[in-house]
């Protein structure tokens, strides 16, 4: 497709020789076997395709050559069934024979909050070792406009190599979204932005064998910033609502309430509920990622910064909010016994990538607070030298305050509200639940 091509969104959109039905094609390569690779290569391999997975943990590797799943999304029996064709190892030159590589590494923040593109960069600089005449590389790390280009194409262009000629690249963003069984990498629309035409029409064919629907662009900057328009939007109707919250808590008034009365219109409203921050590999790291090469532009997107920045304290408002709680029933901080419900970054999956849960526990043992967790899904906290506290029941008798961070929906909130001495709710799940009295909602 040439530059500037408008694409029409609404139906099936097909580039030419393309066919519907690809056939099954060589092997395909997939580097990073995380929360987004492993999926990707189970839906290539059950689709039919030789799939070797690659990556640089040792256990990962050995874990998946046993059949053993490390990820909720992916049950061990899943694994077992694709028999040879899901393989891993740490070595790059087993791709060489691959005819198409998927690059799934993680993008996240240094500690300044800038984009860390590291092990994309090291990635890009073993694969270009090995890169066979004709491979079609795609990029699906979630980072700003222009990475494909100057960063991944230049590196696999060294040597005299021309993409579109020699080799294929282009960008197809990741939508996967852990825990959730609705929408899967079948039923999931997705978005490819090739270097050149041809580009974008070998990585269109590739994911037609695992996608119902495919969806060209003009190029891959338009899919890198589709990625985190996406993520962005939530991110700011998220601080709208956080913010809200806070007015709400000075103003006396029900932020539940509030938002329950907006969601009745039919029209022109979004429902998005408040909580104690943002976490996950995406939605806290795509507004610095936008703003970094904003910056590089002279353009300041002070929205989409302030609504990161509002999203990042949210944290520390919960933990205020806790020690008003204590300070209303007599409590100091110092000493009391704090049992946290959940660690993980949202319900029904055990990532505690960028979890808010992480800063309150922090916050709160700054205060003196004596603070243990129970997660289903989380069997320690490492960067917080804590483990699972793993008999609920004991946990809520000892705590003196029960907070609900996570609503995982193996929790019995009618029980943590019966044996619970106070409880704060930061996700709004007791609402239309009986209080005895010992509840406070965010």
């Amino acid at each position: 497709m040439r530059p500037g091509a408008q694409v029409r969104l609404g139906a099936q959109v097909k580039l030419p020789g393309v066919n519907s039905q690809p056939s099954a094609g060589g092997p395909v390569g997939i580097v990073g076997l995380g929360y987004v690779g492993l999926p990707i290569a189970v839906a290539f391999a059950e689709a039919g395709r030789e799939v070797i997975g690659l990556d640089t943990d040792p256990a990962k590797v050995d874990a998946i050559n046993r059949a053993e799943s490390y990820i909720e999304d992916i049950p061990s029996a899943s694994l077992e069934t694709l028999g040879a064709r899901l393989r891993a190892t740490a070595d790059y030159g087993d791709l060489a024979s691959c005819e198409a590589v998927i690059i799934c590494v993680p993008t996240p923040l240094t500690g300044s909050r800038e984009p860390d593109l590291s092990y994309l960069e090291d990635a890009a600089e073993k694969l270009a070792g090995v890169l066979a005449p004709g491979q079609t590389v795609v990029l699906e790390s979630t980072t700003y406009p222009g990475t494909t280009r100057d960063l991944l194409a230049r590196t696999l262009e060294e040597g005299g190599r021309k993409a579109g000629t020699d080799f294929h690249l282009a960008f197809s963003p990741e939508r996967i979204d852990p825990g959730r069984t609705d929408f899967t990498v079948r039923t999931t629309p997705k978005l490819v932005g090739g270097m050149t035409e041809a580009c974008t029409e070998k990585a269109v064919g590739l994911y037609e064998t695992i996608c119902d629907r495919v969806i060209p662009l003009s190029g891959p900057e338009a899919a890198e910033l589709s990625k985190l328009l996406e993520n962005i939007f939530r991110s700011v109707n998220i601080a709208l609502v956080n913010e809200l919250a806070q007015l709400c808590d000075r103003l006396g008034v029900d932020i539940w309430e509030v938002i329950d009365a907006a969601s009745t219109k039919p029209f022109g409203f979004m429902r998005f509920e408040p909580g104690p921050g943002m976490g996950g590999h995406c939605l806290p790291v795509d507004p610095f990622y936008l703003a970094f090469k904003a910056r590089e532009h002279d353009f300041y997107p002070e929205f989409i910064e302030l609504a990161g920045k509002i999203n990042q304290s949210q944290p520390l408002f919960c933990v205020n909010r806790i020690e008003r709680v204590l300070n209303a029933n007599g409590k100091p901080v110092k000493d009391t016994r704090i049992l946290i419900l959940g660690v993980s970054y949202k319900a029904g999956v055990g990532d505690t990538r960028e979890s808010p849960a992480i800063k309150i526990i922090r916050l709160l043992r700054e205060l003196g607070a004596d603070v243990r967790f129970h997660d289903p899904h989380v069997p320690e906290l490492a960067e917080a030298g804590l483990t699972n506290s793993p008999d609920l029941d004991e946990a809520l008798s000892a705590a003196e305050l029960s907070v609900i961070v996570t609503a995982h929906p193996e929790f019995d909130f009618s029980e943590v509200i019966a044996k619970s001495e106070l409880v704060f709710d930061l996700r709004g799940v007791t609402r239309k639940l009986d209080d005895p009295g010992n509840v406070t909602r965010l």
